[in-house]
């Protein structure tokens, strides 16, 4: 694992700071083309982070550039590479790519592993053609967070107009433990349902989900079309729509 044990590194979060020589400056920030960045438990994960950066001279390019999470101070991805484009004598966007691979994550075994989901900033140091540099830190906040899985399943399919549809489902999330999808109870998702033929869907009904992430209710058929759960996320899990589920009227 090149750079694998380099990526889950040890800093210190502390609150923002710049110091440098001469007039470079980082402009504009943008993390994963303004996303959050979601993080499962076996695929790798590649993301950029664009820095807009300005200098009377033109600018040089990006030295160093770091990213981890701003409560504990641990990050866990790995500088993948950086490319820069010049915009004008005065300005460039330089772009560094930040790379994951969940088993990384483990690393961080003394302390729970989950709990780098959350808010991360971004370090830089930048340089410029005539010498000049600075380096800031938390010049950029974004979201790591968990990703999620949600399932639908509606039944008796078909089901006769008027009678009751049973429409079940499990909303589970990536534990970075033990990299597997573990059920999370206790959040409220949304049962939507769209009419055959219809464009959209609309949200009937709010349901918690209960023991290992389960959902179950009961609704009305009242027309033929597709159900299904939605989940808005959390500040540490990422939104999640299942797949739709046609029911026939008889």
């Amino acid at each position: 694992m090149a750079g694998g044990a380099a990526a889950l590194t040890l800093l210190t979060a502390t609150g923002a700071h710049a110091e440098g020589r001469g007039d470079i400056r980082v402009v504009q920030t943008v993390v994963n083309k303004g996303g959050n960045v979601i993080v499962g438990t076996t695929k790798k994960v590649t993301f950029p982070i664009a820095l807009t950066i300005k200098d009377n001279s033109g600018v040089k390019g990006v030295s160093d550039a770091d990213t981890f999470n701003t409560a504990y101070g641990w990050g866990f991805f790995e500088r993948a590479g950086t490319s820069c484009v010049k915009k004008s004598h005065t300005t460039s966007v330089c772009t560094v790519t930040m790379t994951v691979d969940p088993a990384w994550i483990r690393q961080s075994d003394d302390m729970d592993s989950n709990k780098l989901a959350g808010v991360w900033q971004v370090d830089a140091t930048v340089k410029a053609n005539d010498g000049d540099y600075w380096i800031s830190d938390r010049i950029a906040e974004y979201k790591v967070k968990r990703a999620s899985r949600l399932t639908t399943d509606a039944s008796p399919e078909p089901v006769a107009k008027g009678a009751k549809l049973t429409v079940t489902g499990k909303l589970s999330r990536a534990n970075w433990e033990d990299l597997k999808y573990h059920g999370f109870t206790g959040q409220d998702v949304r049962l939507q349902f769209k009419a055959a033929g219809a464009a959209h869907y609309s949200t009937v009904k709010t349901v918690r989900t209960g023991d290992a992430g389960k959902l179950s209710t009961k609704v009305t058929a009242t027309s033929a079309g597709s159900w299904r759960w939605y989940f808005p996320g959390t500040t540490t899990t990422a939104r999640v729509v299942s797949a739709g589920d046609a029911v026939k009227l008889k």
